[in-house]
């Protein structure tokens, strides 16, 4: 299957101002203001979009969609962000009229999600009567998600809302998931800008086990047995990039790298996660908390981490990639990443994002995320170079391909 970049660009545009229309009509239903984060396409697992939602309390409706675009939307509101409409729209103590209420808000709102979507394409896309869910993981997720463990494209929106100043933030995620024929016939090649959907997958398979190599790097040099929980491939636009990684504080590295195509490599970690990564490698105590011998500790660990990685790329695409000397940072992620995105928003809007997530299962607390953000033109022609070389493939193994 080949993709047009381009069209695939216009659907992420139409995903984000579905997630706004969406989150409008939250607003005037309910009086809760909104604001729309994030709007991303991914390539990603069904278990890796099934972990995103392990671990806390989902409510909302799926939708199933017939037409030009088929498949299944789901519309989640976290546990605070459904006490909150339930309260506003039902203030009485029944169980079934919230649930109701949940289902009529959710059918307002993906109405207004699809919307957008039938009017580009000047057809007619039916949505099913909502079905009210609730659970974590596969409990809320859309059934053609979870059929079996698969690459999925899933458009992502992620829309924070508030009841006034002084109340938490509410967390809810709108998410389409399109059926593969419907998504073949949208994204057909209207330009040059082709990509492989094989491709894409044999990248996204490379990347991960990049992490797991360096996962099992952290592991060999540090005792911390980890594992990698998620890692993804999104096309986003780049002045969304800082807001995806968020306002937590990190301690990390950045690398630029450069050969069969450049960009740079992001490996952060959280404040404990950086503290114990220090402790592990430094067996003596110092009197800073991120002083030379800190970082040091931390850039070397973030130099294997990265030769392991940018490894697999070089081997699959046959080709030298070679990283900078690591450069340690300290800031919040958004804080991190602007300075990168800055750079690479002068040649381009959207680009690739390949997000992996690192933990632990051990009692130890420990994340470490790494983000790679490869330029977009010279990746997609490694891409088309690897394509041209292997046109009679259909289906591919890595092992086999190359």
């Amino acid at each position: 299957m080949e993709i047009d970049i381009r069209e695939l660009e216009t659907y992420q545009e139409l995903a984000h101002d579905g997630a706004r229309s969406a989150a409008e009509s939250l607003s005037q239903l309910t009086g809760i203001s909104t604001r729309v984060q994030v709007t991303d396409v991914s390539l990603m697992s069904s278990s890796d979009l099934e972990y995103e939602f392990i671990g806390s309390e989902f409510a909302g409706v799926n939708i199933d969609l017939s037409g030009e675009i088929g498949g299944e939307v789901l519309l989640a509101f976290d546990e605070q962000g459904r006490a909150a409409i339930t309260d506003r729209l039902v203030p009485a103590d029944d169980p079934e009229k919230k649930k109701s209420s949940i289902k009529e808000v959710g059918n307002i709102m993906t109405s207004g999600f699809v919307d957008g979507w039938a009017n580009y394409l000047e057809a007619k896309i039916k949505s099913s009567p909502p079905t009210y869910i609730q659970g974590t993981g596969t409990d809320v997720l859309p059934t053609s998600a979870i059929e079996e463990d698969r690459h999925l494209f899933v458009f992502r929106s992620r829309v924070e809302a508030s009841q006034d100043s002084r109340s938490d933030p509410i967390d809810f995620r709108i998410l389409l998931v399109p059926d593969s024929k419907s998504l073949e016939r949208s994204l057909e090649p209207q330009t040059d800008k082709i990509v492989s959907l094989e491709k894409l997958e044999v990248f996204n398979d490379m990347t991960k086990e990049g992490a797991q190599k360096a996962a099992t790097n952290i592991t060999s040099m540090t005792g911390i047995e980890t594992t990698v929980n998620i890692s993804r491939l999104s096309l986003i636009p780049i002045e969304d990039i800082p807001t995806e990684v968020g306002s937590k504080r990190f301690v990390g590295t950045v690398m630029e790298f450069r050969g069969k195509f450049s960009g740079y490599l992001i490996i952060l970690f959280d404040q404990p996660s950086g503290r114990a990564v220090v402790d592990s490698l430094v067996p003596m105590e110092t009197d800073e908390q991120w002083g030379d011998i800190e970082q040091g500790a931390l850039k070397e660990l973030g130099n294997i981490m990265t030769s392991g990685f940018i490894d697999g790329w070089a081997n699959v695409l046959n080709a030298e990639i070679k990283h900078s000397p690591p450069n340690f940072v300290a800031d919040t992620g958004s804080g991190i990443l602007t300075p990168i995105t800055t750079q690479i928003a002068k040649t381009d809007d959207h680009a690739f994002l390949l997000d992996s997530s690192i933990q632990t299962n051990s009692d130890r607390v420990f994340t470490c995320q790494m983000l790679a953000l490869p330029r977009r033109d010279e990746l997609e022609q490694a891409l088309d170079d690897l394509l041209i070389e292997n046109s009679g493939n259909t289906r591919i193994d890595p092992d086999d391909l190359f």
